[in-house]
């Protein structure tokens, strides 16, 4: 076990762990919502550190990250656990596997030079530390990417954004990127959905920009809970106002874990969603989960070229010239180079 680095002792052997917005008030012997910290004998420690369940090469644009290096390789990574308990998560199997097995913490140990040496041998320009909410294994992502950066690699959060202010600016310090879930405009919605709140996610938003972590943030609209274009629109101008270069991303719901009574999302929704935030000034608003549909490509904001033609996580024609547009010369959010 490694020693946890965001958090504090008090009285009577507890502990208050600070690395996520619950902020756990911890028992001793008692673990936090995320079941992978645990407090032994009044000290805080990381159960995941090193332990990796899940390893992948993927397509950047699968995190979904459409202006941040396009067509190259992220090396994915995650542990099991997760600060959330989203009723439609996708990767339940991994995120939630503590809660149905006794509190077991599977994983293969691995120290930060092995990933690393893994990522060079890939030839990914990239880290993902992605999956399940990668603030729980914080301490490992840290040392990992603090040495990926000595290597040359970047390093990326595909995050649910449920941090503390005090884990954000550390992480910060360290990530390049950030795909943050902005799941709902609505605090009854992450309380009754995910077992959380709504106003650290968009502090963490908010604080990844100001700290220039290149940030795109995802909506999963799912039909009767999120789908109203009164909260498509509150996301939206949340969204411009953070800035307008910040690419949203509209990806369609598939029934799934604890959420099967609900239908999948339809494809005009989505176009609508994405109409809607271009509508408020978003300049890259894309589609997601519906390859074809039109809603992939990236275009000019200023002259409305086709710029980077995608079909699902495969890039067809790219026609950036050095992060500009190609006709008109207009600067292109994103990291290019």
């Amino acid at each position: 076990m490694e020693e946890a680095r965001f958090y504090e002792k008090l009285e009577d052997q507890k502990v208050q762990c600070h690395l996520c917005a619950h902020e756990c008030l911890i028992e001793p012997e008692k673990r936090g919502i995320c079941l992978v910290r645990v407090n032994e004998g009044g000290r805080l420690f990381s159960l995941v550190y090193g332990k990796i369940v899940s390893q992948s090469n993927d397509p950047i644009e699968k995190k979904p990250l459409f202006h941040f290096l396009p067509g190259t390789r992220s090396f994915s990574i995650a542990t099991v656990g997760c600060n959330l308990q989203c009723r439609h998560c996708q990767n339940y199997e991994i995120s939630q596997y503590p809660r149905f097995h006794d509190l077991e913490v599977p994983g293969q140990e691995f120290t930060a030079e092995a990933i690393v040496g893994q990522v060079r041998e890939a030839n990914s320009t990239s880290i993902s530390y992605t999956y399940i909410e990668p603030t729980i294994f914080a301490e490992f992502a840290y040392d990992t990417a603090v040495l990926a950066r000595e290597n040359g690699i970047r390093n990326i959060f595909v995050s649910n954004g449920y941090m503390t202010e005090t884990s954000a600016k550390t992480m910060a310090g360290v990530l390049d990127g950030n795909n943050i879930d902005l799941k709902s405009f609505s605090d009854d919605f992450y309380r009754k959905i995910c077992k959380a709140r709504l106003q650290p996610v968009l502090d963490t938003i908010a604080l990844m920009k100001e700290s220039g972590v290149w940030v795109e943030v995802t909506t999963l609209v799912i039909p009767g809970l999120n789908d109203s274009d009164t909260e498509l629109r509150d996301i939206a101008n949340f969204i411009k106002e953070i800035g307008a270069g910040i690419p949203w991303h509209v990806s369609a719901f598939h029934p799934t874990y604890k959420m099967l009574d609900r239908p999948h999302t339809p494809v005009d929704t989505l176009l609508k969603a994405r109409q809607i935030g271009l509508e408020a000034g978003l300049r890259y608003v894309y589609t997601g989960n519906i390859p074809g549909e039109g809603g992939e490509s990236t275009y000019c904001y200023e002259c409305n070229e086709l710029l980077i033609e995608r079909i699902g996580y495969a890039i067809r024609k790219n026609q950036l010239q050095d992060g500009c547009c190609f006709k008109c010369g207009a600067s292109i959010d994103g990291v290019w180079s």
